[in-house]
């Protein structure tokens, strides 16, 4: 990841030069993905046992787990798409810094729950935050990225934000069998981490809220006066569509969760093979967007969904509990070879001046898509999931093939946009004449 200056000669002899950081791996890219660990750290240390809590401590049946993930998402996909169009006009870190404080409130509301509506509020907000901060964050994480090397940036953020979703289990692991088998303690716990990421935001520099020099051509916008919304492109539209398609059967993961506990696995396991799972995750995640840089990125995500169908194809079908340890890490690359990648595939089909606006709207399509998917995948689940799993599975091993043959359709043929501008760095020649002046942006 570092890029070694070699070694150099002088008059007292041989002497190491400073590892020069690779020009994608900016200030905001590091500080960012510091941010992410942080908040996923808390956030996972609760997720695989918040099944259990709900259906256990709490005693709300196996349905209210698919509702309360999906309603979680669903409202989120309304937030990510208004911040979306907020983080084109608007200065992008104070909706991050809100977007991750919400997510501490909500960690707050689930340690204190004592009912199933409680843990859903509690949900909620913390998904309100997710969708506050998502956009504006994958927005700044472009600022100064060159644009060949997108895929890098966003692998390399998921794969610290999964890196959390390591620790943070495994904290979470450590902690339940300190603590007597207790679940509430990790509730509480779990807000250290959540605080902490929020102090993080601080040193996120601020990007470009409302570029005019890179977007599409057209009279420059005024600094006070917020642009018109760009269009999307035809191949965006398209690439979003198929996208909010898979994402009606790609439901939330507690529900597999569910299922690992419901196939004999104690809530030590179910955690230490979520461990694995975002252990493969964090692993895969900057290789398969530095290979999307090189490789058509429809191939790489069609890649994901042959690892999605094998995943749940496997967990419908299995009655041993062991294998849940194999189909779980497997399932993990999926994870690796979509996330960063969706993310890095819209923001070569939108414009410099339109990313935060792209990823929110595909984030809120996609959120959109998980509610249904959270409700449909609940209400069908019927003690053992094998409806929904072996649904979910067919249906991506058919869009994985369906990819594999016309997904070239859906990847761009020009050449994607420059570098995001970052108003705090001057520009050489003639841009440096903007109207926007040396300051930063607003």
């Amino acid at each position: 990841m570092w890029e070694l200056g070699g070694w150099c000669s002088g008059r007292m002899g041989w002497s190491a030069q400073r590892p020069v950081a690779p020009p994608w791996l900016t200030a905001n890219v590091r500080a960012l993905a510091a941010v992410s660990f942080l908040q996923d750290a808390a956030s996972e240390l609760l997720y695989p046992i918040l099944p259990i809590f709900l259906t256990v401590t709490l005693g709300a049946p196996a349905a209210v787990v698919g509702v309360v993930e999906g309603v979680a998402e669903g409202v989120a996909a309304v937030t990510k798409l208004l911040a979306g169009r907020l983080a084109d006009r608007r200065a992008k870190r104070p909706l991050i810094a809100l977007g991750y404080g919400l997510a501490a409130v909500g960690k707050v509301l689930l340690a204190l729950a004592t009912a199933w509506p409680a843990v859903l509020l509690g949900r909620a907000v913390d998904r309100v935050g997710k969708g506050i901060r998502s956009a504006p964050c994958d927005a700044l994480l472009m600022v100064d990225v060159p644009a060949a090397r997108r895929g890098r940036v966003f692998g390399f953020h998921r794969a610290a934000d999964t890196a959390g979703a390591v620790v943070g289990p495994g904290l979470g692991l450590a902690l339940y069998e300190l603590l007597g088998h207790q679940l509430r303690p990790l509730l509480i716990i779990a807000v250290v981490p959540a605080v902490l990421s929020v102090l993080l935001v601080a040193v996120v520099r601020e990007g470009a809220a409302r570029p005019a020099a890179s977007g599409p051509a057209g009279p420059p916008s005024s600094p006070v006066a917020p642009s018109a919304p760009t269009p999307l492109s035809r191949p965006l539209r398209r690439l979003l569509i198929v996208l909010t398609l898979f994402g009606l059967v790609n439901f939330p993961d507690a529900l597999l969760l569910l299922r690992a506990h419901d196939l004999g696995l104690s809530t030590a396991g179910v955690i230490i093979a979520y461990i694995a799972y975002n252990a493969v995750y964090a692993v895969g995640a900057y290789p398969a967007g530095a290979l999307s840089d090189r490789l058509p990125r429809h191939l790489i995500f069609a890649l994901g969904l042959v690892f999605f169908a094998a995943g749940y194809l496997g967990l419908g079908l299995v009655h041993a509990s062991w294998l849940v340890f194999v189909l779980l890490p497997l399932y993990g690359g999926f994870a690796a070879c979509t996330d960063g990648v969706g993310k890095a595939w819209v923001s070569s089909l939108a414009p410099d001046s339109g990313q935060g606006s792209a990823q929110g709207l595909y984030q809120a399509l996609s959120g959109g898509a998980a509610l249904a998917a959270g409700l449909w995948a609940g209400l069908l689940w019927h003690g053992s999931g094998t409806v929904p799993l072996l649904s979910a599975g067919t249906a991506a091993a058919v869009l994985a093939l369906a990819l594999l043959l016309a997904g070239h359709r859906l990847t761009p043929t020009a050449p994607s946009p420059g570098p995001v501008p970052n108003p705090d760095r001057a520009s050489p020649g003639p841009a440096r004449a903007s109207a926007w002046g040396p300051g930063r942006a607003a």
